[in-house]
Order: structure tokens, then C-alpha cells, then sequence
């Protein structure tokens, strides 16, 4: 019988939902592209490490320096900035560096393979300590949830690097024979999380919108300035009903009140306690008020709203009203 080792299977798992991605279309390029990296990465470890193709030695830690910063430039392009090509190609420089070290100085990579791996996830962690409003082309009806897919995503880097310096310690110690279980449980493990993990539609920013340049800043924490851009976003939101849009981000809002996204969450933060995701879905739960009261059932009330998801509609409005919508829908109607 033929029995596949876990790294091919992975692979074959990741390779899949890569063409499905592709021929729906329904993943940005940038996802795809981790998909089928990291599918090649399943396959390269399977036939080193398993069939005994001693040529890919050379290959394997090039095409593991590829996966790092393909999330990181995934992260940036999809949760905090657009796409720029020139700005995005310098991380092409990780596996080029790699394949230099491969060719002039193998024994650095025990060091430069897992630093690659540690350094990516822990500046996808670090970004993220900014809470959502660090993440400006999110939908904002996402809430925390496309953090918690890219606190997973990076811990899935860590846990990669952890995994190469287990195997660097099992053969320093003389414990070569770990060496594949490592590979097939920890590494495998962390390819098939990054995968997966890039295909929930949480962590799919909405497209990026051109408008007029933004405003010169104010001064940061004037009182006055805070008070006017509150009053020009609440005019905003209630006479475009902008928060009716499922797609809408912070950077949406920045631009459409010309003035930078940082300015606008502090602004926000600082008026109300809140951050811009938890103010906007308060003016949806208001309009998700007014449907129950015309009528509507939940679910048309929620997606009526600009809710996609039942998870977040029932959380933020159990966190507005205090109640779940059913019990708010039953009291109303009593």
C-alpha cells in the first residue's frame, strides 16, 4: 500500500485549495501565491526528506525564505496599505540572501533560515499590538477577527523557526533520527496553518478606493480639531449611510474626510473610548434596531445592517443593547 509522508500530504491539501482559490477567484493573488508557496515548500521537504532527493537540499531553505515575507507583503497589501511593487520587491532580496549563504556559507543557515522565520512573525505581532485600528483597510465589520487570523499566521512563522532549531539541536546532540519526525509534525503543521489560515475570508481587505489627497494633519489631541472631524464624520455617516456597507474601512472614512487614518481612530479613540470599528457598528445596531422594529427577522435585519457574519452581529449587538437580538426582538414586541 502506498502510504504518503505527512509533508506531501499537506502539500497536496495546500496545492488544492490553491487551484481552487485560482479558478474561483475569490482570493486576492497575494494569498494565492502563499498557497502555492507553501504547497511547494510540503512538497520539497517530502522529497528530501523522505525519498532521499539529496538535490533539493539546495532548494529547501530557498523556498522556506520565500513564505516569510510573501505573508508579510500579504499582511501589508491586504490589512494596512496598497500594493506597491517597488516598495514590496525589496523583500525578494530573504531568499536571494539565502541562496548566497546556500552557495558561500552553508553552515550560517541554522542561523539565517529560523532569524527569517522570527523576524517576519514577530514584526507581523508587533504591527499588530496597534489593536484594529492598525489594520485601516479591514472591513470594519470584521472586528477583531482578522487580528486573531494574523496573530495565528505569525505564530505559525514562529513555530517554523522553532521547528528548524530543534532540528539544528537534534543534530548537534547527536539525535539525527528526530530529524523527520520534526519535519512532519512541526513544520508540517506550520505550512498547513499559514495555508488555511490565508484563506479565511476575515483577513481579505476591502479594495483600495482612489480619492482627493488627504488634508494637511492638525495638530495631534486638539480638543477643537477632535470635536469638528467627530461632527464631520457623524454628518457623514448618517446623511450618506455609509455604515450600511459590509466593505467599509477605517481608510475608506480617512479619505472620504481627507485626513489621515491615524488621525481619524485617534480622534474617535479619544471622543468616545472606542475604537472606529466598535463607533461605526453602534450606528449599525441603531439600524438593525429599526428593522426588527419594522418587521425584519434577525437575519435580515443583520445583513440589512452591514453585517456578514452572525458571530459579529450577535457580539456587537449584545455589546451596544445588552442583550442578544432575539431576546431585544421579544422585549420590543412584548
Amino acid at each position: 500500500m502506498l502510504a504518503l509522508p505527512i509533508p506531501m500530504i499537506v502539500a497536496l491539501v495546500l496545492g488544492f485549495l490553491f487551484l481552487r482559490a485560482l479558478l474561483t477567484g475569490d482570493r486576492p493573488h497575494l494569498f494565492c501565491a502563499l498557497l502555492a508557496v507553501c504547497a511547494l515548500q510540503g512538497v520539497v521537504v517530502s522529497l528530501h526528506q523522505h525519498y532521499g532527493i539529496a538535490a533539493l537540499l539546495a532548494v529547501q531553505p530557498i523556498t522556506a525564505t520565500l513564505i516569510p515575507p510573501l505573508a508579510w507583503v500579504a499582511f501589508q497589501a491586504t490589512a494596512i496599505r496598497a500594493f506597491d511593487p517597488a516598495r514590496d520587491a525589496v523583500h525578494l532580496a530573504v531568499p536571494v540572501f539565502t541562496a548566497f549563504c546556500m552557495a558561500f556559507a552553508p553552515d550560517t543557515l541554522d542561523v539565517v533560515v529560523p532569524a527569517v522565520f522570527l523576524a517576519y512573525g514577530g514584526a507581523i505581532l508587533l504591527r499588530l499590538r496597534q489593536g484594529p485600528d492598525g489594520l485601516p483597510l479591514m472591513r470594519l465589520e470584521t472586528g477583531p477577527l482578522p487580528s486573531l487570523v494574523w496573530s495565528a499566521i505569525a505564530l505559525a512563522l514562529i513555530l517554523s523557526a522553532v521547528s528548524d532549531g530543534l532540528i539544528a539541536i537534534a543534530l548537534a546532540t547527536g539525535r539525527g533520527w528526530l530529524q523527520p519526525w520534526i519535519v512532519s509534525l512541526l513544520s508540517s503543521a506550520a505550512l498547513f496553518s499559514i495555508g488555511l489560515l490565508s484563506l479565511s475570508q476575515s483577513v481579505v481587505g476591502a479594495p483600495e478606493e482612489r480619492t482627493a489627497p488627504q488634508a494637511p494633519r492638525p495638530d495631534a489631541g486638539d480638543p477643537a480639531a477632535d470635536k469638528d472631524l467627530m461632527a464631520r464624520l457623524d454628518a457623514l455617516l448618517r446623511d450618506s449611510t455609509l455604515y450600511l456597507d459590509p466593505g467599509l474601512t477605517l481608510a475608506r472614512l480617512a479619505r472620504r474626510l481627507q485626513v489621515p487614518a491615524k488621525q481619524l481612530s485617534a480622534a474617535i479613540n479619544r471622543a468616545t473610548g472606542d475604537n472606529v470599528s466598535r463607533y461605526v457598528n453602534g450606528f449599525r445596531i441603531a439600524h438593525a434596531c429599526e428593522r426588527l422594529r419594522a418587521g425584519d427577522n434577525i437575519t435580515g435585519a443583520m445583513l440589512a445592517s452591514g453585517f456578514n457574519t452572525k458571530s459579529n452581529f450577535n457580539r456587537e449587538f449584545a455589546r451596544v443593547t445588552g442583550m442578544s437580538p432575539s431576546a431585544w426582538q421579544a422585549r420590543d414586541t412584548a
